[in-house]
């Protein structure tokens, strides 16, 4: 086994990798996120006047919601992963390219001009350490993505991956309803 996944002829249906997509993008669009809050101290960097043109403050309701959405986005992930499966599923290196086609055409080269991609650097106004500033949060998720997704649909058969991501993914739904019951703690 090199690259952290092993060879695996059998590839994966549509219903079970949108189901496990959703799920490892999901969780690790969260933790990816709960960790950048904390280490890039989001809640004062988007209070900032040239930052709050463009982000939403972390205390409103909509962004408390984020999570609750993304196994909208899972699903759209798997729609496009699945005629790409016999080239990241059941390969070495099938992570990598996955991470490679996340990175290169959904970061880097968006159709339009989003923060930290080559159109945001040239069309917008935003300087160059703001459309930076999140990209390790953004670069890690993909990755993590990439990782633990290929390794989950290349080993089927590991029952405690399929128990540990199911109960991160109800908590994390759990959590962002929760927070949006609660409301902030100010």
């Amino acid at each position: 086994m090199k690259g952290g996944c092993a060879m695996n002829e059998r590839q994966p249906t549509f219903a079970g990798l949108a189901v496990k997509t959703i799920v490892v993008h999901t969780v690790t669009y969260f933790v990816c996120g709960l960790l950048a809050f904390l280490i890039l101290d989001y809640e004062s960097n988007f209070a900032d006047p040239n930052v709050r043109i463009l982000m939403r403050q972390t205390d409103e309701p909509i962004v408390m919601a984020g999570p609750l959405f993304q196994p909208i986005r899972g699903l759209l992930f798997a729609v496009a992963f699945y005629p790409l499966r016999t080239v990241l599923f059941g390969r070495t290196l099938g992570w990598l390219a996955m991470w490679l086609v996340l990175v290169m055409v959904g970061i880097l080269s968006t159709f339009g001009p989003s923060p930290g991609s080559v159109e945001g650097m040239i069309y917008t106004v935003f300087p160059i350490r703001l459309q930076l500033f999140g990209m390790s949060e953004v670069l890690s998720q993909a990755l993590a993505l990439s990782v633990i997704l290929c390794h989950w649909v290349n080993h089927p058969g590991k029952r405690w991956l399929n128990w540990v991501l199911g109960v991160a993914f109800f908590l994390v739904l759990l959590l962002a309803t929760l927070g949006l019951l609660l409301g902030p703690t100010r």
